[in-house]
């Protein structure tokens, strides 16, 4: 492979099997061996990741987006797609779209006694909203800001002004 061809696969081509993956452990409920394919690359409006969920595991919480779209490919295994309130099975092969929205709230659960492994790809919105309704979080998010609160905590437009 010629320079310009090395640099162009560089900036265009990642591997499922080759991305730097890390062990994700968060409490009893969320674990996932994940790695990022688009970090590095040369995709703008484009996020993708890969993760292997253990079984009985989730990635994130239950969740919407107001400005992202997601699909998900599974690649490996089984589960299910929590979604609307409803519990969906997937299976390798499955491809899932998921649109903004307070309609589509969302996560994927392995619920087999096997790993579950999936291909995450989302719009990468320079403005993000989500919502957490199970715990009554939102995240408000851009390039210089990033807040989670919780809903009730409102506080006066003009609090703290003079």
């Amino acid at each position: 492979m010629n320079d310009k061809a090395a640099a162009l696969a560089q900036a265009l081509i990642r591997n499922v099997d080759s991305v730097d993956k890390k062990d994700f452990v968060r409490g009893t409920l969320y674990a996932s061996h994940c790695g990022s394919l688009s970090q590095g690359t040369a995709a703008k409006k484009l996020a993708a990741g890969v993760d292997t969920l253990p079984p009985g595991k989730r990635s994130c919480p239950y969740h919407f987006h107001h400005a992202e779209e997601e699909m998900f490919i599974v690649l490996a295994g089984s589960g299910s797609l929590r979604v609307a309130g409803e519990m969906l099975p997937i299976t390798a092969g499955d491809v899932v779209f998921i649109p903004p929205g307070p309609e589509y709230p969302h996560h994927i659960v392995n619920t087999s006694d096997a790993p579950l492994t999936y291909i995450s790809i989302g719009t990468n919105e320079p403005i993000e909203i989500c919502e957490y309704p199970d715990s009554g979080k939102h995240l408000v998010g851009s390039e210089h800001f990033h807040i989670i609160a919780r809903k009730d905590a409102h506080v006066d437009y003009w609090d703290g002004e003079a």
